[in-house]
């Protein structure tokens, strides 16, 4: 006879209440054995249901789900996060295509340090990001530190950071910068889901006109998505707004960890690795489900939980989902001996060209723990990145700020084909459930990146996937 118990697809409520009832006939037949001449006291019985709805409870999830074995595809931020709160009862493979783990959070090593591939920081906001900095016992090397911003335009770099320097910025006019002071403002009131189906040209020029849209955010809009541009959701806009409004007199605060992001990636790493088998190299190249779960290369999984954008399961053995619309990222990471953005941390470029954006890290976290200035060009790309992309991207650089070619120590170009969705109109309704289709999902393309993406966003789509698999089962 099978035990009930032990059958995932048993129903929880009816185990918990056969539990509870032989519970109670067996404290019942122990008290007969006494030598009561009376049936209990009404308190006695209170008593046993006291203590049986304190006590089961604490035993559900055991009683709920046994043990399960779980795939987990991808080792990004989303599926270790995952894997951190499965591990415990769970037992867990984790497959990585490439040779280390973090996704777009992993990092180059030059010399004595490391730097991110790609450009990170975390926000004053990120609570669950925050708390598993303090669960991986690193929250001492969490420092706040000010981002400033700036714009390029017409061959001069625009501080765009105290009133001040945003009152002196010659393509707005006192009008214009009231009007997109205001809608900063408005953008943590607003609520991004209900501009989901309106572009976000459409609602920057109901806004604040058509003269800011052209002058300041249809170049911003155009280096981060390209052609995609006029499709892109006023819903992602308001919520990029919103996340970088934490803002002092002189410019955003900002945290990074001393270290870099490889401490966290390192600490979370060696936590998951206690317990689940980590599996580097090793793409899924197939995948099936039969009436035992699932089969994933060749090994049976009693739940998948995949953190890849939904429509590239499908080649594999996987379900048919509504395509995510998804873009490429290209970022070419410098060392050199000055820096050439007085001072400005993130400074937007306004005129087209091979980056978006010049980052430059030493002027957010000081060089001094470096030993030299490091800089980022960043490119978002859709289809095939153009030939010699990287060398594109430094000689421009080098020739729009002048900048003689023995100034570069080092260069590192990282290229990542799916680095994120494009928040289109109507992305919402695209976005999959953390369990649909037999399957489970996690990643930047789930509810809590929605509708702008971060580390936050992927540290709570990993533990509320995992929630689902415990509470779903198979």
């Amino acid at each position: 006879m099978k035990n009930i118990l032990m059958d995932p697809k048993h129903q929880p409520a009816d185990s918990f209440g056969i539990i509870r009832n032989v519970l109670f006939i067996k404290l019942l037949s122990e008290v007969q054995k006494l030598s009561y001449t009376k049936p209990p006291p009404t308190a006695f019985i209170c008593g046993v249901y006291v203590c049986g709805a304190f006590f089961i409870p604490l035993f559900k999830p055991i009683l709920q789900n046994p043990t399960m074995k779980v795939c987990i595809i991808g080792g990004g931020l989303a599926g270790l996060a995952a894997a951190l709160r499965l591990k415990e009862r769970h037992e867990v493979d984790i497959f990585e295509k490439k040779g280390h783990l973090g996704g777009c959070l992993a990092s180059h090593h030059v010399d004595t340090y490391w730097i991110e591939q790609f450009y990170h920081h975390c926000f004053s906001g990120d609570r669950h990001l925050l708390d598993l900095f303090s669960q991986l016992h690193i929250s001492d090397r969490l420092e706040w530190r000010k981002g400033t911003t700036g714009y390029y335009a017409n061959n001069t770099i625009y501080p765009l950071n105290t009133p001040l320097e945003i009152l002196r910025y010659p393509l707005l006019s006192p009008i214009d910068k009231l009007r997109l002071a205001l809608l900063t403002m408005r953008s943590k009131r607003t609520d991004p889901a209900s501009l989901d189906d309106i572009t976000a040209p459409e609602y920057i020029i109901s806004e604040v006109g058509k003269r800011t849209y052209e002058s300041f955010f249809q170049p911003l809009l155009t280096s981060k998505f390209g052609p995609m541009s006029e499709k892109v959701s006023a819903a992602w806009l308001i919520g990029r707004i919103a996340i970088r409004s934490d803002r002092g007199l002189s410019g955003e605060r900002l945290g990074y960890l001393k270290g870099g992001f490889q401490v966290f990636l390192d600490a979370l790493a060696a936590e998951v690795g206690h317990d689940c088998t980590i599996r580097l190299h090793d793409p899924v190249i197939h995948m099936a489900k039969n009436t035992e779960g699932w089969r994933v290369n060749g090994q049976r999984y009693d739940a998948v939980l995949s953190t890849v954008p939904p429509q590239v399961l499908t080649s594999i053995g996987g379900p048919v989902l509504p395509p995510v619309p998804y873009q490429g990222a290209a970022c070419l990471t410098l060392g050199m001996e000055e820096e050439y953005t007085k001072g400005i941390y993130w400074l937007n470029m306004k005129d087209p060209g091979s980056f978006g954006a010049v980052i430059s890290h030493t002027n957010f976290i000081p060089v001094e723990r470096y030993g030299e200035h490091i800089v980022y060009l960043a490119s978002y790309f859709t289809g095939t990145l153009p030939a010699q992309a990287g060398h594109l991207m430094r000689e421009e650089f080098c020739t729009t700020f002048s900048i003689p070619a023995s100034q570069v120590h080092w260069e590192r170009f990282t290229v990542e084909p799916l680095a994120g969705p494009i928040f289109t109109t109507g992305y919402r309704n695209l976005i999959p459930h953390y369990r649909e289709k037999g399957l489970y999902f996690a990643g930047m393309f789930s509810a809590s990146n929605y509708p702008e993406r971060s580390m936050e966003g992927s540290v709570v789509a990993g533990y509320r996937a995992a929630e689902a698999i415990s509470e779903g089962g198979t």
